[in-house]
Protein backbone atom coordinates (compact mmCIF):
# COMPACT_ATOMS: atom_id res chain seq x y z
CA UNK A 1 0.00 0.00 0.00
CA UNK A 2 0.92 3.66 -0.43
CA UNK A 3 1.67 6.10 2.65
CA UNK A 4 -1.56 8.21 3.10
CA UNK A 5 -1.40 12.52 1.72
CA UNK A 6 -3.81 14.55 1.35
CA UNK A 7 -6.44 15.52 4.14
CA UNK A 8 -6.76 12.23 6.28
CA UNK A 9 -9.85 11.51 8.41
CA UNK A 10 -9.88 10.62 12.24
CA UNK A 11 -13.27 9.13 13.58
CA UNK A 12 -14.82 10.24 16.64
CA UNK A 13 -18.17 8.72 17.17
CA UNK A 14 -18.82 10.66 20.38
CA UNK A 15 -18.38 14.19 18.55
CA UNK A 16 -19.76 13.56 14.86
CA UNK A 17 -22.93 15.32 14.64
CA UNK A 18 -24.41 12.26 12.79
CA UNK A 19 -23.51 8.70 12.64
CA UNK A 20 -20.32 7.91 11.53
CA UNK A 21 -21.06 6.12 8.48
CA UNK A 22 -22.77 9.50 7.65
CA UNK A 23 -20.05 11.83 8.37
CA UNK A 24 -17.37 9.78 6.75
CA UNK A 25 -19.53 9.46 3.01
CA UNK A 26 -19.78 13.30 3.53
CA UNK A 27 -15.79 13.63 3.71
CA UNK A 28 -15.34 11.47 0.92
CA UNK A 29 -17.85 13.22 -0.95
CA UNK A 30 -15.69 16.29 -0.31
CA UNK A 31 -12.70 14.60 -1.37
CA UNK A 32 -11.30 12.59 1.21
CA UNK A 33 -9.28 9.36 0.39
CA UNK A 34 -7.88 8.28 3.67
CA UNK A 35 -9.76 7.39 6.93
CA UNK A 36 -8.16 6.55 10.44
CA UNK A 37 -11.19 4.55 12.53
CA UNK A 38 -10.27 5.14 16.07
CA UNK A 39 -13.65 4.05 18.76
CA UNK A 40 -11.30 2.71 20.67
CA UNK A 41 -13.49 1.93 23.45
CA UNK A 42 -15.41 -0.35 21.84
CA UNK A 43 -15.41 -4.49 21.65
CA UNK A 44 -13.33 -5.31 18.63
CA UNK A 45 -16.89 -6.88 17.18
CA UNK A 46 -18.54 -3.56 16.75
CA UNK A 47 -15.57 -2.31 15.53
CA UNK A 48 -15.36 -4.56 12.99
CA UNK A 49 -18.52 -4.11 12.18
CA UNK A 50 -17.83 -0.07 11.69
CA UNK A 51 -15.01 -0.80 9.94
CA UNK A 52 -16.02 -2.96 7.07
CA UNK A 53 -19.13 -0.22 6.76
CA UNK A 54 -16.45 2.37 6.25
CA UNK A 55 -14.33 0.73 3.91
CA UNK A 56 -17.46 -0.33 1.73
CA UNK A 57 -18.03 3.86 1.57
CA UNK A 58 -13.88 4.21 1.08
CA UNK A 59 -14.04 1.58 -1.59
CA UNK A 60 -16.49 3.11 -4.17
CA UNK A 61 -13.19 6.03 -4.39
CA UNK A 62 -10.84 3.61 -3.88
CA UNK A 63 -9.79 5.10 -0.61
CA UNK A 64 -7.88 2.83 2.27
CA UNK A 65 -9.08 2.52 6.00
CA UNK A 66 -6.82 2.04 8.64
CA UNK A 67 -7.55 1.11 12.08
CA UNK A 68 -6.03 2.68 14.95
CA UNK A 69 -3.94 -0.19 16.86
CA UNK A 70 -2.14 -3.55 16.45
CA UNK A 71 -5.08 -5.23 15.03
CA UNK A 72 -6.07 -4.22 11.43
CA UNK A 73 -10.15 -6.02 11.82
CA UNK A 74 -10.09 -7.92 8.80
CA UNK A 75 -7.61 -5.25 6.64
CA UNK A 76 -3.88 -4.86 6.19
CA UNK A 77 -3.28 -1.17 7.70
CA UNK A 78 -3.08 0.04 11.04
CA UNK A 79 -1.82 3.02 12.70
CA UNK A 80 0.42 2.52 16.19
CA UNK A 81 0.62 4.15 19.51
CA UNK A 82 4.10 6.13 20.42
CA UNK A 83 4.05 3.38 23.14
CA UNK A 84 4.36 0.05 21.11
CA UNK A 85 4.09 -2.45 19.78
CA UNK A 86 7.85 -2.53 18.86
CA UNK A 87 8.85 -4.12 16.80
CA UNK A 88 5.80 -2.87 14.30
CA UNK A 89 3.26 -5.77 13.18
CA UNK A 90 4.11 -6.53 9.57
CA UNK A 91 0.97 -5.55 8.03
CA UNK A 92 0.62 -3.98 4.15
CA UNK A 93 0.65 -0.51 5.87
CA UNK A 94 1.59 0.95 8.98
CA UNK A 95 1.96 4.12 10.67
CA UNK A 96 2.75 5.27 14.13
CA UNK A 97 2.21 8.58 16.09
CA UNK A 98 5.22 10.57 17.05
CA UNK A 99 5.49 13.84 19.04
CA UNK A 100 9.59 14.39 19.23
CA UNK A 101 12.96 13.27 17.50
CA UNK A 102 13.16 10.38 19.94
CA UNK A 103 10.22 8.63 18.87
CA UNK A 104 10.93 9.48 14.94
CA UNK A 105 14.54 7.64 15.98
CA UNK A 106 12.67 4.92 17.03
CA UNK A 107 10.90 4.11 13.67
CA UNK A 108 12.21 1.10 11.87
CA UNK A 109 9.52 -0.35 9.26
CA UNK A 110 6.76 1.97 9.44
CA UNK A 111 5.31 3.39 6.61
CA UNK A 112 4.31 7.11 7.83
CA UNK A 113 4.02 8.82 10.75
CA UNK A 114 1.71 11.37 12.45
CA UNK A 115 3.58 14.29 13.90
CA UNK A 116 1.43 15.96 16.82
CA UNK A 117 0.30 18.56 18.53
CA UNK A 118 0.82 20.91 15.81
CA UNK A 119 -1.70 23.30 17.93
CA UNK A 120 -4.27 23.33 20.46
CA UNK A 121 -7.08 21.02 20.03
CA UNK A 122 -10.46 20.36 21.44
CA UNK A 123 -10.08 17.03 21.23
CA UNK A 124 -7.49 16.67 23.66
CA UNK A 125 -7.46 20.40 25.24
CA UNK A 126 -4.63 21.17 27.22
CA UNK A 127 -2.36 18.39 25.81
CA UNK A 128 1.01 19.69 23.93
CA UNK A 129 2.81 21.90 24.04
CA UNK A 130 1.90 22.58 20.51
CA UNK A 131 4.67 22.70 17.97
CA UNK A 132 3.06 24.95 15.62
CA UNK A 133 4.57 25.07 12.57
CA UNK A 134 8.43 26.09 12.95
CA UNK A 135 8.17 22.61 15.03
CA UNK A 136 6.54 20.67 12.38
CA UNK A 137 9.11 21.77 10.23
CA UNK A 138 11.90 20.41 12.42
CA UNK A 139 10.57 17.39 12.79
CA UNK A 140 9.65 16.55 8.75
CA UNK A 141 13.05 17.42 7.79
CA UNK A 142 14.27 14.53 10.50
CA UNK A 143 11.47 11.59 9.73
CA UNK A 144 12.66 9.17 7.45
CA UNK A 145 9.03 8.31 6.43
CA UNK A 146 6.46 10.87 4.98
CA UNK A 147 4.62 12.85 8.02
CA UNK A 148 0.82 13.54 8.29
CA UNK A 149 0.34 17.11 10.52
CA UNK A 150 -2.12 16.26 13.41
CA UNK A 151 -3.79 18.28 16.36
CA UNK A 152 -5.60 21.21 15.65
CA UNK A 153 -5.87 21.85 12.39
CA UNK A 154 -8.97 22.84 11.24
CA UNK A 155 -8.65 25.97 8.80
CA UNK A 156 -7.73 25.55 5.02
CA UNK A 157 -4.80 28.79 6.20
CA UNK A 158 -3.81 25.71 8.57
CA UNK A 159 -3.34 23.21 5.92
CA UNK A 160 -1.20 25.61 3.59
CA UNK A 161 0.98 26.34 6.31
CA UNK A 162 1.22 22.91 7.48
CA UNK A 163 1.91 21.48 3.81
CA UNK A 164 5.06 24.68 2.99
CA UNK A 165 6.34 22.97 6.44
CA UNK A 166 6.95 20.18 4.35
CA UNK A 167 3.97 18.04 5.51
CA UNK A 168 2.77 14.90 3.39
CA UNK A 169 -1.03 15.71 4.79
CA UNK A 170 -2.64 16.74 7.46
CA UNK A 171 -4.84 14.45 9.74
CA UNK A 172 -8.40 15.81 10.90
CA UNK A 173 -10.57 15.24 13.42
CA UNK A 174 -12.74 18.06 14.98
CA UNK A 175 -13.06 20.00 11.52
CA UNK A 176 -15.00 17.38 10.16
CA UNK A 177 -16.84 15.28 12.87
CA UNK A 178 -18.09 18.49 14.24
CA UNK A 179 -19.00 19.84 10.79
CA UNK A 180 -22.64 20.86 10.12
CA UNK A 181 -21.61 20.02 6.86
CA UNK A 182 -18.89 17.05 6.60
CA UNK A 183 -18.89 17.20 2.35
CA UNK A 184 -18.79 20.79 2.40
CA UNK A 185 -15.51 21.08 5.51
CA UNK A 186 -14.01 18.62 3.59
CA UNK A 187 -13.84 19.50 0.38
CA UNK A 188 -12.72 23.40 1.52
CA UNK A 189 -9.25 21.46 3.69
CA UNK A 190 -9.08 19.29 0.43
CA UNK A 191 -8.99 22.16 -2.18
CA UNK A 192 -6.40 23.94 0.43
CA UNK A 193 -4.32 21.01 0.19
CA UNK A 194 -4.49 21.11 -3.21
CA UNK A 195 -3.75 24.81 -4.15
CA UNK A 196 -1.14 24.64 -1.52
CA UNK A 197 1.10 22.04 -4.58
CA UNK A 198 -0.54 23.98 -7.76
CA UNK A 199 2.52 25.19 -9.85
CA UNK A 200 2.29 29.20 -9.53
CA UNK A 201 2.25 30.78 -13.31
CA UNK A 202 5.02 33.45 -14.17
CA UNK A 203 5.29 35.69 -16.53
CA UNK A 204 7.95 36.00 -18.67
CA UNK A 205 9.22 37.73 -21.84
CA UNK A 206 9.28 34.42 -23.27
CA UNK A 207 5.86 33.13 -22.21
CA UNK A 208 4.66 31.97 -18.84
CA UNK A 209 6.48 29.48 -16.88
CA UNK A 210 5.75 27.29 -14.14
CA UNK A 211 7.41 27.06 -10.94
CA UNK A 212 6.59 25.60 -7.50
CA UNK A 213 5.02 27.82 -4.42
CA UNK A 214 7.53 29.43 -2.80
CA UNK A 215 8.89 27.20 0.24
CA UNK A 216 7.30 24.07 -0.88
CA UNK A 217 9.12 20.87 -1.67
CA UNK A 218 7.92 18.79 -4.81
CA UNK A 219 4.41 18.81 -5.13
CA UNK A 220 2.11 16.17 -4.21
CA UNK A 221 -0.48 14.20 -6.01
CA UNK A 222 -4.34 14.74 -5.26
CA UNK A 223 -6.18 12.09 -2.48
CA UNK A 224 -4.57 8.94 -2.53
CA UNK A 225 -2.23 9.18 -4.94
CA UNK A 226 1.67 7.50 -4.02
CA UNK A 227 4.44 9.31 -2.35
CA UNK A 228 7.21 7.70 -4.50
CA UNK A 229 9.50 10.81 -5.46
CA UNK A 230 12.73 10.46 -2.98
CA UNK A 231 15.07 13.51 -2.18
CA UNK A 232 18.67 13.49 -2.12
CA UNK A 233 18.64 12.00 1.44
CA UNK A 234 16.60 9.18 0.61
CA UNK A 235 13.52 10.60 2.36
CA UNK A 236 10.11 9.47 0.66
CA UNK A 237 9.02 13.23 -0.77
CA UNK A 238 5.73 13.65 -2.31
CA UNK A 239 5.45 13.59 -5.97
CA UNK A 240 3.71 16.11 -8.68
CA UNK A 241 0.52 17.17 -8.30
CA UNK A 242 0.13 16.74 -12.09
CA UNK A 243 2.00 13.74 -12.47
CA UNK A 244 1.63 11.86 -15.75
CA UNK A 245 1.09 14.79 -17.05
CA UNK A 246 4.40 16.91 -19.34
CA UNK A 247 5.50 19.32 -17.23
CA UNK A 248 6.64 22.07 -20.32
CA UNK A 249 9.12 24.96 -19.30
CA UNK A 250 7.02 27.32 -21.25
CA UNK A 251 3.25 27.41 -22.33
CA UNK A 252 1.87 28.43 -24.92
CA UNK A 253 0.04 32.13 -25.64
CA UNK A 254 -3.35 29.62 -25.62
CA UNK A 255 -2.43 28.36 -22.20
CA UNK A 256 -1.87 32.20 -20.86
CA UNK A 257 -4.43 33.42 -18.69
Amino acid sequence: MIPPSGVVVLTDRLVAREALDRVVAGAVAGGVRWVVLREKDLPRAERAAIAADLRAILAEVDGTLIVAGPDPLDGDAVHLPAAGPYPPPTHGLVGRSCHNHAELDRLTTEHYATVSPVHPTQTKPGYGPPLEIAGLGNLVRASPVPVLALGGVETPQQVTACVQAGAAGVAVLGALMRAQDPSAAAATLTSAYAEAFTPVLTQTRHGVTRSPRAGLRPTVPTQGSSLTARSGHGRPQPPTATQGRPQPETATKEGNR
